[in-house]
């Protein structure tokens, strides 16, 4: 690292930890292992040059391509909610960033990621997963990834219903999975996961 390095690497440090006091743990978000990661995890690497500046701002960054880094708040309550441990086997379905991925990596027994597209195909069998986190807000859980998670496994997710978006917890039940919508927060949508549109007239 250089001199010149050294302001940058300051004022990253320094909003880190501003996200944190005042994004993270003034919403509820306190649980160490979340507080920890989000502390060692550079959100700056997971955006455009040109949105390094604005890396831990309380709002969503646009990456391209209908693609978005939720708001540190979303990242923190998903991750709190999730509690991964050395025993789960964890896939992650990645918003666009790697984000989401990075934190729970150390976390986790094990760690798949798939991309939304990848998420939808039909699996092909191998270890099913004991937590599935969405790195966005679906509008419905497709049957692809239900059968990813095993017998009682848990899910968390954003979900989308009329517009209003939630971070919402389940568990896997014989085929099904059943949501308790927990916090309303604005996370970014997932349109793979969009339910097909009827006619109007």
């Amino acid at each position: 690292m250089t001199l010149l390095d050294t302001p940058s690497m300051d004022s990253a440090t320094k909003a880190r930890r501003a996200m944190i006091d005042s994004q993270l743990r003034t919403s509820g978000v306190t649980a160490p292992f979340v507080v920890k990661r989000m502390g060692e995890v550079a959100r700056e690497d997971f955006v455009p040059a040109s949105a390094k500046g604005v890396a831990y701002m309380d709002r969503a960054i646009p990456l391209g391509d209908g693609k978005a880094l939720a708001a540190p708040l979303v990242h923190g309550k998903l991750l709190q909610e999730a509690r991964p441990t050395a025993d789960d086997h964890v896939i992650v379905v990645d918003g666009g960033s790697g984000y989401l991925a990075e934190l729970v990596r150390p976390l986790a027994g094990s760690l798949k990621v798939l991309t939304p597209e990848e998420a939808l195909a039909p699996g092909r069998g191998g270890k099913k997963a004991d937590l599935i986190l969405i790195d966005g807000a679906i509008e419905q859980m497709p049957d692809s990834l239900v059968k990813r998670l095993a017998d009682d496994g848990r899910i968390v997710t954003g979900l989308c219903h009329e517009g209003v978006t939630s971070i919402a917890a389940g568990r896997k039940s014989g085929k099904n999975v059943a949501f308790i919508p927990l916090a309303e927060i604005g996370i970014p949508r997932l349109a793979a996961f969009d339910k097909p549109k009827g006619w109007s007239f």
